[in-house]
């Protein structure tokens, strides 16, 4: 079964690992600015790629999220 990309929802477990700055800050509505403020300030949790992308995990994305509600 192909998934498209607008098929594809980040909420489900085991859906990714981790993603983009664009797709993290598309999900929660934020700018690439305000990622990285909130990055410095450990409310959203990185890591580095062996090509040195960084990316956001889905667990810290997910955390974020639930503490809205």
């Amino acid at each position: 079964m192909t998934m498209h990309g607008d098929d594809f929802d980040p909420f489900v477990p085991g859906a990714a690992r981790s993603v983009s700055l664009v797709q993290a800050g598309q999900m929660l509505g934020i700018s690439r600015r305000t990622l990285y403020y909130w990055i410095r300030d450990g409310r959203l949790h990185t890591l580095r790629t062996p090509m040195g992308s960084q990316r956001i995990l889905m667990e810290s994305i997910r955390s974020h999220w639930l503490e809205r509600f």
